[in-house]
């Protein structure tokens, strides 16, 4: 027992899974004819294997790939590709298609898959036959106890004779997913551990899945998955329904194994580079460049926020405090192809996520990390809920969500929106008036909701503005037809070295018109 390791739980724990797959002890009923029945493998399954997981110091899974695994580059993994004509799940006549991601180049860490059927899960063996390698050439065999670095999953989202893909978990703990006529862009993540922190950022990775095999009639897909990392081990359960806006309900089950400050439930990675708002001087002919343009939220109390991204000079972390959030997400509110004018990338067809909690997550703040990014290559944007007590070791913690790709803006809030935001100096066009850059102006278009309705009567409506720091030294509000709403200005001024967090939204008497804008401004 003195020698007890983690190697020798991780034995333990595949032996109790052949014993389960053979109808052994590990798993078997009352005898039937003289035969053992197996359970059929369920989430608490995972649960137990991530509480057992955590109770052994943590042991970094092997990296090293046989050659030239090892040594692949950008454009010869690109080259492997699954044989669509082997995926799985198609012997039971299902609408859902099984595809797996090879390892090599970033993606080094083997995963396991396995397949339920009957109940029964059973491990998906590396065969060489699965791939197209392309131009690379593999002379020596592959052990048959590869792995793979993560798997996707089709369906017919778009056409019911076509197979697309509809949710992929590829490196570390990150999926991405898609709705009806929508683009790969943001990601998700299953936890993220400090993102910001006084430690090194820790990314937990889900080492093993297991897929259920669906039903010839079954609109949805049920995904376990295991997870782990130095500071915690983790048993997730994914219900994915495909439709126009497709929806994750996921639940987690969490054992620390040691004290953790700084953790991100329902982490969201996206893209921001430049937008209306935060102008770059580049020559590009796009006009903006991002996978996400703001952060919403709902708050406990209800109140909606939208809070535009930025590509900053430094680091930049918002925090935005809370009780029982009711929901927050990453969008991309700007669906006008002028705007992007990118025929590759449709960045105007990418997904926005919104995170719903299910049942209460107490107090903590949404936090948002915004990172400097010098092109659209990089993910420098995040966005999780962060907990205000910090988890403890050998503490056991459940929570779920439901996760939504976003479409349309119109859903989220039945309030008028902000639609634009820019910033200029605060002088009149064309003036030659010096600059003063303690001085800004800030142009905030709403539309939506009732606003249409008051533009007959824009006296009734009020622009209700406020600053943390720093003097608001003028504002105006006028109807914007050509947006069926208002624009809204506000100039601000500072004393250089100081920085504030704005905020503002319009009303008619006593009742709110739009969801709240905000937004940080610095003299540096």
């Amino acid at each position: 027992m003195l020698d007890f390791s983690r190697r020798a739980l991780l034995q333990s724990l595949l032996a109790a899974t052949a014993l389960s797959a053979w109808g052994g002890p590990a798993s078997a009923q009352a005898p039937q004819n003289g035969v053992p029945t197996p359970e059929p493998f369920r989430f608490e399954d995972v649960v137990r294997r991530a509480r057992e997981l955590a109770s052994a110091p943590f042991e970094a899974p092997p990296m090293q790939l046989p050659e030239p695994l090892n040594r692949l580059s950008f454009d010869d993994y690109r080259d492997i590709r699954f044989r669509t004509d082997k995926a799985l799940l198609a012997t039971s006549n299902s609408p859902f298609r099984l595809q797996l991601f090879h390892l090599g180049f970033l993606y080094q860490r083997p995963v396991t898959v396995n397949i339920i059927r009957e109940g029964v899960p059973t491990p998906v063996p590396y065969q060489r036959e699965l791939f197209d390698y392309g131009r690379n050439k593999i002379d020596k065999p592959l052990p048959v106890n590869l792995g793979f670095a993560g798997f996707r999953l089709h369906y017919p989202l778009n056409n019911p004779k076509v197979f697309d893909e509809l949710i992929a978990f590829l490196g570390a703990s990150y999926f991405r997913f898609l709705g009806r006529d929508q683009k790969y862009g943001l990601s998700a993540r299953g936890l993220a551990i400090n993102v910001e922190g006084g430690e090194q950022e820790e990314f937990p990775s889900f080492r093993e899945f297991w897929i259920e095999t669906p039903k010839p009639d079954s609109t949805r897909a049920t995904v376990y998955a295991l997870l782990d990392s130095p500071s915690i081990a983790g048993a997730y359960r994914f219900e994915i329904y495909p439709s126009r806006e497709t929806t994750l309900d996921i639940t987690a089950t969490l054992f620390p194994r040691q004290r953790i400050e700084n953790v991100g439930l329902a982490p969201l990675t996206s893209m921001f580079f430049e937008g209306e708002n935060d102008r770059k001087p580049t020559d590009d002919f796009r006009l903006e460049l991002h996978d996400s343009d703001g952060l919403l939220m709902q708050s406990g109390a209800g109140e909606w926020i939208w809070r535009p991204l930025r590509n900053p000079n430094g680091k930049t972390i918002s925090s935005f405090s809370d009780n029982n959030p009711r929901g927050f997400g990453l969008m991309q509110r700007d669906r006008v192809f002028e705007n992007y004018q990118d025929l590759e990338a449709y960045y105007h067809q990418r997904p926005g996520y919104w995170v719903e909690p299910v049942g209460d997550w107490g107090e903590g703040w949404v936090e948002l990390v915004e990172l400097p990014t010098p092109d659209e290559t990089h993910d420098n944007i995040v966005a999780y809920w962060q907990p205000n007590k910090p988890y403890e070791a050998g503490q056991e913690v459940t929570f779920s969500y439901r996760l939504r790709a976003a479409a349309a803006i119109g859903t989220m809030h039945s309030g008028g929106k902000v639609i634009n935001t820019f910033q200029t100096p605060p002088r009149a066009s064309g003036s030659n008036a010096p600059s003063d850059r303690t001085h800004r102006r800030f142009i905030i278009d709403f539309a939506g909701g009732d606003l249409a309705y008051y533009a007959g009567a824009p006296d009734l409506v009020q622009l209700v503005p406020s600053t943390s720091v720093g003097q608001i030294t003028s504002t105006f509000l006028m109807p914007n037809g050509h947006i069926n709403g208002f624009r809204a200005a506000i100039d601000v001024k500072l004393e250089p070295g100081q920085s504030t967090d704005l905020r503002a939204f319009l009303r008619a008497g006593n009742r709110a018109l739009t969801e709240t804008w905000t937004y940080p401004w610095a003299v540096e």
